[in-house]
This record gives C-alpha cells, structure tokens and sequence, in this order.
C-alpha cells in the first residue's frame, strides 16, 4: 500500500537541496506560463523563417536553429534556478515499491535526456565552435519524441498516472496517521513540494518535446503543427488534472510540524528541565510537627513543613527542605540511604530499605550509604521516617515560565516562522524565528533568524510573578496544551504564555495580511490575541487531564517519544516515579529543539502539547501549524468561459 511515508521519502530526497537557495526560486505556474508565451513566439519566428518573413540579419551566420537554442538554452537557466538538481537523486532506497519503479525510472530518464539536452545546447552556442551538422540536430530529436526508451511523452504520461494518480490518492487516505516528524515538513508541505518538484520535471521534458518539432519543421521534416498543439492539450490536461488530485490530497493534509526525539538527548541543548518543583525527601515524622511529637503516622502529613530537627539526626546530614511537605508516605522503619553529588540537583541517588524495597537505581554509591532507622518513645509511640515530596522555591529550582509577549517585528512586515524553548537565567522562554513576508506565502531566506530572547532575572528590580513571569509549585504546576490557528486571512505573528486560575495558558498573536502581496495589512490596529481560555473546572466541556503513570526520566525511554494528548488537555508537572527514581526529578522535561520548516513557510498558528511514552515522563513540546497552500492552487489552464 503506498502511504504517504513514501511521499515523505520521495519528496525529501528531490527537495532537500531545492530548498537550500529559496531566495531564487519561481514558481511553478510562472515558470509554466513564461514557457507557453516563450513557445508562441518561437513557434511564429520559425514559421515566419520558413514563410521567408525573417530578414538574413535576424537569422545570423549560424543559421536559424542557434537562434532556437539560444532561447531555450536561457529558459532552461530558469529551470534549473528553480530545480537545480535532478529529482530522481538517490531514490534507490525507495525501489521496494515495485509501483512507482516505472516513474522513478521515467523521472530519472527525463532527467538524464534533458541534461543531455543542455550540453548539447551549450555546445551549440559557445563562441568559436563549428556548428554540428543538421543530422546531429535531427538525432536528438527523433530520441525525444520517437525513442523507444527515451520518449518523453510516454514517460510524463506514466509519471502522472504512477504518482499524481497513485500516490497522492493513496496518501489522501491515509495521510492523517503517518508520524512525519523527522521530515522538517508538515504534510501538507510535502505534497506541494513533490508536486512541484515533478511539475518542473514534466516541464523540462514539454519543452523538449516542443523544441524537437520546431526544429524538425525547420528542418522540413513534417508540418509538426498539429502533433505540437495535440502536446500542448494533453500537458494541459494533465496539469489541471495533477492540480485538483493535489488540491484534495493537500485539503486533507495536516499541517502541524513538530520535532522527533534526537539521536541524542543534551541537556541545554535538545531538552531543559524544570528543577526541583516535586522532590522526593526523607524526614522522621518527630520534625514534621511543631510539637515534635511521634503521635500521628506518615499519612497524617499532606500538607507541612520541616519544623525542627530533632537531636541533629540524619535531617543534619541532608539539605533541608524549606518549603512545603506534601504527600507523606511510611514504606518501612529502617533504610540506607545513598546521597547524591550535590552537584546533580537530586538529594538522593537511592535509598533501599530494610524490607527489601528500592527507591530509585542501585548501581553503586560512590559517596557511600548511610544507615538511617526509626526509633519508639516511651514504647507507646514509633517515631517513622517518612518518605515525602518537597516544594521548595530557591537557587537550586528552575520553576520559571516568561509571560511576555515575543512578537515579531511587524512594522517591517516579519512573521513567526519557528519556535523552541530556552531557559535563560533559570526562565523557560518560548523563542520565536522570524522572517520577512513576501508575495503568495514565500519568506525571504535571508532575514530568517531566531529572535534573542530578553535577558531578565526574576530578582531584577521591577520584575513582578505573575506578571512578567508564572511560578511553578504546588498549588499552580498545569500547563494547558492547545492547538491555535489565526482566523481566515490572518497570519501568525507572536507567542506568551498567561496565567488563568492556576493554568499556565497559551495564547498565540495574529495579524491580517493579504497573501498575492505579502504585505501585513495595518499590523499595529488588526493584531490580535487568541487564546482557549477554557480550564480543567469549567461546568460545561472541561479540559481533560493528561496523566502520568509512575513515570521515569523521560530519557531514559528506549523508545522515541509520540504524541499522547490533544488540544482542550492539560498536564501537571509532577515528580517522577518514587520506586524507579526515588522521586527526584521533575517532570515532563521540556523540548528544546528547533521546530522549523526545511524551507522557511508563514504560519497559521502554533501549539504546545505532551509526547512521550507509557512509564516515562515525556516532554512539553511545541508545534507549528503551516499556512493553508491549498486554497491557493488553482487549474493551471481555467477553461475559457463560452461567449453567447
């Protein structure tokens, strides 16, 4: 079956290097419609030639087919500005579909005659070369049009019916359940791209094909006239039929592109993580009272706070906790606890218990175990050591989320093209890549850059929370995940992050424009916010939450993270599982990899949602949404509207 991972493949290969030089690219349909208007000029210069309506002056030393080529030879520059390599690279590794070999090998043929096709052109036009005689010229052609393993026509009506047919109709069914992340392309991205890169294929071979009888005619080998309009219907034809299959198969299309996990996580540079908001930690239930008293049971204790430290026990040889104690739990009397390098941010890197139990990873303890055991009082109360999570605000925890506003510069027409998290001075900003719009949805490669983020510290003076940035703890630890698009005729232009209730809610900015110019249209008065403001306690149709179940260090997963929640969900930052981690980090980590289009595209919103795996913690991560194309494409030739 043919999905649309092959598309994903095919379209890779041939567009990769296509997209490295955007600033030259034409598009297709102008490059189509030069192409006809430059064939019905040529067509009349050789009738008139052969009509004796060409002065000798026009016709030069060389004779009139030099002429010809001349003109081809600088169309065929354009081409090659456009595509400037052959579509058919290294498409070996697709040959197991036994379907499309005939048009791999069709797009390889065309591609390989056509470079033929300019040498010889090339040789033909340089300066001081003799002149091949006719019979090199008439080869040439009858190859194009007669050979039996070189005929153009043959090969782009295969092309078409293999993949504009097969292909895009295959992946219109299925298009919605391919995981494409690795692609740097949405969907609907890809199916534009491959279709363009095989329009300008099938351009190469028609113009070709319309060379070869104009020369033929000058040649007096046959009139032509009517084989070459028969050409031109059937490439009209085809093209208007490839537009609408790919309209449809683009109308269905998702347009979200976000990042897989990488080969490799790097803390700081592929993930970030939010510090010591939920820690697991041991205190005896003695300090957890303000009466020091031994009276209750672990459970007791949901919500408290270290108040003492009785005769500087085991609570002297640990960093304190000097924030809230939340969620007690009694597991046994007596332990060993392994510490952690201070360094590592965790307070403990195991702790095994005398009935056999292991909370967190035992590979050896380089700093060595200490033996910690609860004790009775007066013989009528047991003095346990609890087994908590602390929330704890300070130095050693990374809880901070900017709320300003990151807009692009509108004022000189710049868009949001890209997205990632930073942290900065212990803050998690969500950067934006702009560039600067341009006509019908292009973006100028060459003021495409990511936006410094602001260099602020939450101890700055005039630096308020909940203003200028959202604290983490407890109480307040959702982060709402959404998908927001502009409305019809606006384009993205800005991000934040704002406070509702106890959710950190998303928010994306939007500016109108007009999509034939490119220009954004009064940005300063037609910008605006959007947002769901619903959350988790509306009456109506409430958030759904996003649950972790005993989860581990996200990089610990063997296998890549996928998407596991939807928009109008939410997830809370939590502790990771108390038995394979003792409770140490936090979780979800946040993704902090670079989400932009292989060639840089406007954006009709953006989102922010969770990917992982069952156990693990997974990552908050953002996605794009790409500009709708499909409402653009139109028939490449309308039909002309009957006069009454």
């Amino acid at each position: 079956m043919v999905t649309l991972k092959i598309i994903i493949s095919l379209c890779f290969v041939c567009f990769s290097v296509y997209a490295r030089e955007p600033s030259k690219l034409v598009s297709v349909d102008r490059l189509r419609w030069d192409f006809l208007s430059l064939e019905e000029t040529l067509w009349n210069y050789v009738l008139d030639y052969l009509d004796n309506n060409v002065k000798e002056s026009e016709v030069g030393d060389n004779g009139p087919e030099v002429n010809l080529i001349k003109k081809f030879e600088e169309f065929g520059d354009k081409i090659n500005e456009a595509l400037p390599h052959d579509i058919s690279y290294g498409l070996n590794e697709l040959d197991s579909v036994w379907s499309l070999q005939l048009a791999y090998a069709d797009l390889r043929g065309i591609y390989a005659l056509y470079e033929t096709f300019r040498r010889f052109q090339k040789q033909q036009t340089a300066p001081g070369r003799i002149p091949s005689p006719k019979q090199a010229w008439t080869d040439l052609a009858d190859t194009i049009l007669y050979d039996s393993k070189n005929n153009v026509e043959d090969s782009m009506s295969r092309i078409h019916d293999m993949i504009m047919k097969n292909l895009f109709q295959s992946a219109k069914k299925e298009v919605e359940g391919d995981m494409l992340c690795n692609s740097q392309q949405s969907p609907q991205q890809v199916v534009l791209n491959l279709y363009n890169a095989i329009a300008l294929t099938e351009l190469k071979g028609y113009s070709m094909i319309q060379f070869s009888y104009m020369l033929l005619r000058l040649y007096d080998k046959g009139n032509f006239t009517k084989e070459a309009q028969l050409i031109r219907d059937r490439y009209e034809e085809r093209t208007n039929n490839a537009v609408e299959i790919v309209q449809n198969c683009m109308k269905n299309a998702s347009r979200e592109l976000w990042n897989c996990d990488p080969k490799k996580h790097v803390k700081g540079e592929t993930y970030e993580e939010i510090t010591q908001l939920l820690q697991g930690y041991v205190q005896n239930e003695v300090d957890l009272n303000p009466e020091g008293t031994c009276r209750e049971n672990c459970a007791e204790y949901t919500y408290t706070k270290s108040h003492n430290c009785f005769k500087n026990l085991y609570c002297r040889q640990q960093r304190r906790c000097n924030g809230k104690i939340i969620n007690c739990q009694f597991f046994d009397s007596d332990m060993w606890i392994c510490p952690a390098s201070p360094l590592s941010g965790r307070r403990y890197e195991y702790i095994e218990y005398e009935n056999g139990r292991v909370l967190g990873r035992k590979q050896g303890c380089s700093r060595g175990t200490t033996k910690v055991d609860s004790w009775w009082r007066w013989l009528f109360w047991h003095c346990s050591y609890c087994f908590c999570l602390c929330d704890e605000q300070g130095s050693n925890s990374d809880r901070y989320f900017n709320m300003r506003p990151v807009i692009a510069d509108i004022t000189n027409n710049r868009v949001v093209t890209g997205l990632r998290f930073v942290k900065k001075n212990r803050i998690i900003h969500l950067q934006i890549q702009e560039g600067k719009l341009s006509t019908r949805g292009k973006i100028d490669i060459d003021t495409v850059h990511w936006v410094p983020v602001e260099e602020y510290k939450i101890t700055d003076r005039k630096i308020y929370n909940g203003q200028d940035y959202h604290t983490l703890s407890w109480e307040k630890r959702a982060i709402d995940l959404d998908d927001l698009e502009a409305d019809e005729g606006y384009i993205l232009t800005g991000v934040r992050f704002k406070e509702i209730g106890s959710h950190l809610n998303f928010e994306i900015y939007m500016t109108k424009f007009d999509f034939d110019t490119g220009k954004l249209i009064n940005p300063t008065s037609t910008s605006t916010w959007k947002d769901n403001p619903n959350t988790d306690s509306s009456i109506k149709n409430p958030r759904t939450k996003v649950k972790l179940s005993h989860p581990d260090i996200p990089i610990r997963s063997p296998s890549p993270s996928i998407p596991n929640s939807k928009s109008d969900q939410y997830i809370e930052f939590t502790n990771s599982d108390i038995d394979r981690d003792a409770a140490q980090t936090t979780v979800p980590f946040i993704d902090a990899q670079k989400v932009e289009s292989l060639q840089a595209v406007p954006l009709s919103g953006a989102g922010i949602f969770h990917k992982g795996r069952n156990n693990f913690g997974g990552f908050i991560t953002p996605k794009l949404i790409t500009y709708d194309f499909s409402k653009h494409l139109k028939p490449a030739f309308p039909e002309e509207e009957e006069v009454n």
